[in-house]
């Protein structure tokens, strides 16, 4: 099994998208690494070689993958909780930071929904 900045790779999976399964890693870093690597498209992990791993880990130096990237976002939303800005207050209230309808829908950011009883009729 192939490991790859701190992730392990599955098994058996192309190369191209195994390595979307590291944090910041897309389909078309991914495609990039591979064609710069040399690497068929058919190539599954478990045909590769050490050399080859190697040749991946060096090209993903380029990119910010994994504990970097993450800090670097945490401390992107972190400054805009700090500033006070309109985003920033979203993020607090954990509610949709870009635009989206929240009056029907964000139940995932909301949470479950809580009913309202209505008022009882005096006699």
């Amino acid at each position: 099994m192939a490991r790859i900045a701190g992730v392990d790779l599955p098994r058996n999976k192309r190369i191209e998208i195994a390595l979307t399964y590291i944090y910041g890693v897309g389909r078309k870093v991914s495609k990039d690494i591979c064609k710069e690597a040399g690497f068929e498209s058919k190539l599954r992990t478990d045909n590769l070689t050490d050399a080859d791993i190697a040749k991946i880990r060096e090209l993903l130096t380029r990119y910010k993958v994994e504990g970097d990237l993450r800090k670097d976002i945490s401390l992107s939303i972190k400054r805009l909780m700090d500033l006070g800005c309109y985003r920033g207050l979203r993020h607090r209230k954990g509610l949709p930071v870009r635009g989206q309808r929240s009056r029907s829908n964000a139940r995932t950011r909301k949470g479950p929904r809580k009913t309202v009883a209505n008022k009882k009729k005096a006699v």
